[in-house]
């Protein structure tokens, strides 16, 4: 399946004075030197590489499978492939050849998501003057990365796209919004803060400076960008999307994440259908997420996309970084005459 972050689209954003950022999670080692290479042939600009750091589960018995592989078989058929079939650890690329390839790759920012990282970890990584951030959806997530050592702490709101990063508690009890998120983090640790989450133009990068965070995090105002490798069935779902399109879902991977609702989504729900943990469950689905991404079938395609997916603009990566200085200096003026 192919990675939204392309080198193309982080080439582009880090070009325009953003920083650009590989979401990395399911990538093999080698492929994130290559993309890494790619980007580096393009742009001396600094360029931020994600994983996710949680762990994997242990083989999950192919009999215990057997109910997630029934969940999806009917709609395997309808896209004409073979039956699923039992999946088979490891699920997701070795997390430690990941983690060499960064230090290999030495880009200026590494992030993590889902997890945290050994204290050593960290310092190793800083020693090699890379600058290491990891996400928190609550204040004891924060509180834990700044006892890490972290240089910043993404503050994670509800209405992200994608996976909830959070590894302290339940999920579903760290869904605080993104302007509330922000203002208690930044009350609570001395660790600078980016924000992240429903932030798609100069308006919502104001409003969490004003709170107090360092940077904002933009993901899905990127996925209609051209440079983008995102489906043009995922594009295009972004840019007709309404606001109460998203719902967090575990049926795609087996751990919360948000994503615009569809058939696949709205029927494995209505059905309580049985899922495998995570990342088994994403490698159970991934032949049909590409299958259909393949057919431009929206139905089946995993369109992660945070709440506010419907501010989205279909502009080239530069021109949306040059929208969203000038809205982010226009709200910042008009705030400091507010002042005067």
């Amino acid at each position: 399946m192919p990675s939204t972050s392309t080198p193309e689209l982080v080439a582009a954003v880090s070009k325009a004075g953003a920083l650009g950022s590989f979401g990395s999670a399911y990538t093999q080692p080698e492929a994130m030197q290559r993309d890494a290479a790619a980007v580096r042939a393009h742009t001396h600009m600094p360029f931020n590489v994600n994983l996710f750091v949680s762990k994997q589960p242990g083989a999950v018995d192919a009999a215990a499978q057997r109910g997630a592989l029934d969940a999806v078989a009917a709609y395997y058929q309808e896209l004409g492939l073979p039956p699923p079939e039992p999946v088979r650890s490891p699920y997701a690329p070795d997390l430690e050849a990941q983690l060499r390839a960064v230090e290999e790759i030495r880009p200026t920012v590494f992030t993590f998501h889902l997890g945290d990282m050994p204290q050593e970890r960290v310092r190793r990584f800083q020693s090699l003057g890379v600058k290491v951030g990891g996400s928190a959806n609550c204040i004891a997530e924060a509180q834990n990365l700044e006892a890490l050592g972290v240089d910043f702490i993404v503050a994670q709101g509800a209405e992200a796209g994608g996976h909830r990063g959070s590894y302290l508690r339940n999920p579903y009890d760290s869904m605080t919004g993104t302007l509330a998120l922000v203002r208690m983090i930044v009350r609570n640790v001395e660790t600078p803060v980016v924000a992240a989450g429903g932030i798609m133009d100069g308006a919502g990068i104001a409003a969490v400076l004003a709170l107090g965070a360092q940077a904002a995090w933009l993901g899905t105002a990127f996925i209609p960008c051209p440079e983008s490798g995102a489906p043009r069935a995922h594009k295009e779902s972004v840019l007709g999307s309404k606001e109460d399109a998203t719902l967090v879902t575990e049926k795609f991977s087996g751990k919360p994440a948000r994503a615009i609702a569809n058939r696949f989504l709205r029927e494995m729900h209505e059905r309580a259908a049985p899922q495998l943990p995570f990342p088994a469950q994403n490698a159970l689905t991934v032949k049909l997420r590409t299958a259909a991404a393949q057919a431009d079938k929206p139905d089946f395609v995993a369109m992660y996309a945070g709440q506010a997916a419907s501010l989205s603009r279909a502009l080239p990566a530069a021109a949306l970084i040059a929208a969203l200085e000038a809205e982010t200096l226009e709200c910042l003026d008009r705030l400091a005459a507010l002042r005067r």
